[in-house]
């Protein structure tokens, strides 16, 4: 299997449940999105199910890569903001006091919309729609890939935002809360099954898809792709 990293913490208490009851082992690669598909365009990367955006798995449909009718909405995650432990908890109750907070700190980390990770372009285009890109790049601390939060623990960024299914996994961090509603954006991460791939990975999207995954997905940070 190939991931988004903001479905690990789901993904991996779910594969581990499906290895028990089928016998099946279950190997997954996590990267964000844009790096996945830049490397399944090149064929340096192979899967037999992709667990990404609903956007990314359609396009591997139209390119012959995932099978037409495959792809099954498993859940979705929004965007939070995250202090280190200990921290004074800044005021992100309105669109206003998020300015504030973010213009008033030392430094703010995100993903590097380069990195192609669906948090950090949305969080680059935000900043530029309240008109506060200049000077928060200015002091940003831009992550490849991986736990925004762990480098706010680390003490590399005094103020983290990024999906909070991937806040919620890291020791130490404290998730603030969610963007207020009126920037809020949610990512849905959807599978699909691998043109060729056998009965085994169909099962597996299944079983991910599955009543029972409910209460992870809730457990870990986020909600059901649908009511």
């Amino acid at each position: 299997m190939i991931s988004g990293g903001a479905f690990k913490q789901v993904l991996t208490a779910l594969a581990a449940q499906y290895e028990k009851e089928s016998g099946n082992k279950v190997e997954i690669t996590y990267r964000t999105v844009g790096q996945h598909l830049k490397l399944v365009g090149s064929g340096q990367e192979t899967f037999a199910v992709a667990v990404l955006t609903p956007e990314a798995i359609d396009g591997l449909i139209k390119e012959g890569k995932v099978i037409p009718g495959s792809r099954t909405d498993l859940a979705k995650t929004g965007v939070g903001v995250v202090v280190k432990a200990g921290s004074p908890l800044p005021d992100i109750s309105t669109v206003e006091a998020f300015k504030k907070t973010l213009l008033a700190a030392k430094s703010v980390a995100y993903i590097d919309p380069a990195a192609g990770g669906s948090s950090g372009i949305y969080v680059g285009k935000l900043l530029e729609r309240l008109g506060i890109a200049k000077d928060i790049n200015a002091k940003a601390v831009l992550v490849q890939g991986g736990e925004v939060a762990a480098h706010v623990v680390d003490g590399e960024a005094e103020i983290g935002i990024h999906q909070i299914s991937e806040i919620l996994a890291v020791k130490g961090a404290v998730l603030v809360g969610p963007l207020p509603a009126a920037i809020q954006n949610f990512t849905v991460y959807s599978a699909g099954v691998a043109a060729g791939a056998g009965a085994g990975a169909k099962s597996l999207v299944q079983f991910l898809s599955g009543p029972h995954a409910i209460s992870i997905i809730k457990s870990k940070g986020m909600e059901p792709a649908s009511p």
